[in-house]
């Protein structure tokens, strides 16, 4: 209803003045008569890098990061061994970027694994072989008097021990 008062009043009076006559903001009258999503922007080309290294001695660097001399090391360790030896082959950070592509940068040392840890269940088989207990701390009549409630409890039989 709304809509068709704006349309009879827009070649009239312009679509201001017809939004503001009909009660609705202009951005909203704007936003519901859209013709159409705007167009998606191409997707842009990456350009290479034009001082990255090769694929080959990009093959090499992962060949010395993954021999068994440095397998359990971090890219920067293996940088500086490697020009202690007076070898240089990249940076530290390429070295990253070359395990980052094939999703090898992670801890590099061996880790342990812990066996899964299972919560233990207390099962009483026969009288007075699991016992419970609890201390909780009650408010007493006046400020900062507090009792403390010990309960143990026999766990088979389901009775109150102490108190």
């Amino acid at each position: 209803m709304i809509d068709d008062a704006i349309a009879e009043l827009e070649p009239l009076v312009g679509t201001r003045k017809a939004c503001t006559a009909a009660g609705r903001p202009q951005a909203s009258h704007y936003r519901r008569h859209r013709k159409s999503p705007a167009p998606d922007r191409p997707k842009r080309q990456r350009k290479p890098q034009p001082r990255a290294l090769p694929p080959a001695e990009r093959a090499e660097v992962r060949a010395v990061l993954n021999s068994p001399q440095y397998v359990d090391k971090a890219p920067a360790t293996v940088y500086h061994a490697l020009l202690d030896e007076g070898t240089y082959l990249a940076s530290v950070s390429t070295m990253y970027r070359v395990l980052r592509e094939h999703d090898e940068v992670h801890e590099r040392r061996r880790q342990a694994t812990h066996p899964a840890r299972v919560k233990p269940e207390l099962v009483a088989t026969k009288p007075n072989t699991c016992w419970s207990w609890d201390i909780t701390k009650l408010h007493g009549p006046a400020k900062w008097t507090y009792y403390y409630l010990y309960v143990i409890m026999e766990s088979s039989a389901g009775t109150w021990s102490g108190g």
